[in-house]
């Protein structure tokens, strides 16, 4: 993959870019779709953030279940999350815990409450961010759900689900060359690959823009109101990116590139194998408030 790979590169795709079943079998993919399609679950409520920009816990409860739901074409949220967790699991929650823009305690809680629904015990159910490689639960983890907010970052170009398995890499540092291209491959280590059940991207608050690490400031986040959901990490960090690309374009001028390009979406895809980048071939279900929806 070429290094001056463009936004316009990206939305395109490659023609080799196909998700096969066998991927979506390693990453635990149950969701009923088109033929060829990946599915991805939009969904956004108006009262998820009060005027103080406050989480409203139940809304975000309603809203998770809802997505899931429509994700899996279940009957209902804890027959969905029963399709992705047995009680025999031991589940480990990926989140989150940047300081500025963490995981939202609402969300995280609303994950766990419908995993033990599915008749794992609490006990079974762990959440950590920085010390994932040597938690015993996620060591001995047999089900995975990836949870954290979307957001630009200065190295990769967007934050996402993708991103978020870093922790369980040996060497972080080694990620980091040609804008963290490689972050695709910690979904094959042994301690993850096959594990991951769901993909739950906050867009309740996304960051469009941000200089240098862990650069933040309120000018570049908005209240989107949102989560993106999906069996995919790549299919999810694809639609978020492209709600990222969107929000620029309006408050920053037609084709901004978020620098550096986040090449690591697509070639997750084409290089790595575990999920879809190419917008052709996601199926983006819309639940829900669609007021500024952007994409």
């Amino acid at each position: 993959m070429r290094s001056s790979m463009t936004r316009r590169d990206f939305i395109r795709g490659t023609a080799g870019a196909v998700l096969g079943a066998s991927a979506a079998a390693a990453l635990g993919q149950a969701a009923a779709v088109p033929a060829g399609k990946t599915r991805v679950v939009l969904v956004r409520h108006p009262d998820a953030l009060d005027a103080s920009s406050a989480f409203n816990r139940p809304v975000i409860q309603r809203m998770l279940d809802e997505a899931v739901t429509k994700l899996l074409d279940a009957s209902d949220p804890v027959d969905a999350f029963k399709r992705l967790v047995k009680p025999e699991d031991f589940v480990g929650i990926k989140t989150n815990v940047w300081s500025f823009l963490p995981t939202p305690a609402p969300v995280e809680q609303a994950l766990k409450r419908r995993v033990m629904d599915a008749g794992v015990a609490e006990t079974a159910i762990g959440l950590d961010d920085h010390t994932v490689r040597t938690n015993p639960l996620f060591v001995k983890a047999t089900a995975l759900i990836n949870v954290r907010p979307v957001r630009t970052h200065y190295l990769a170009g967007m934050s996402g689900c993708i991103k978020n398995y870093i922790m369980f890499a040996e060497s972080q540092e080694a990620h980091h060359p040609d804008s963290c291209a490689s972050l695709g491959s910690n979904f094959l280590l042994p301690q993850v690959k096959g594990k991951t059940r769901l993909n739950v991207l906050c867009a309740l608050t996304p960051q469009f823009h941000g200089r240098g690490p862990h650069n933040f400031s309120r000018r570049y986040v908005w209240n989107y109101k949102g989560l993106i959901v999906g069996t995919d990490p790549v299919a999810v960090d694809a639609t978020g990116l492209r709600l990222i690309m969107a929000k620029r374009r309006i408050e920053l001028g037609p084709d901004q590139e978020v620098p550096p390009v986040p090449k690591h979406i697509q070639i997750a895809d084409t290089r790595y194998g575990i999920g879809t980048a190419d917008p052709d071939k996601i199926e983006l279900v819309k639940l829900g408030w669609l007021d500024d929806v952007l994409i």
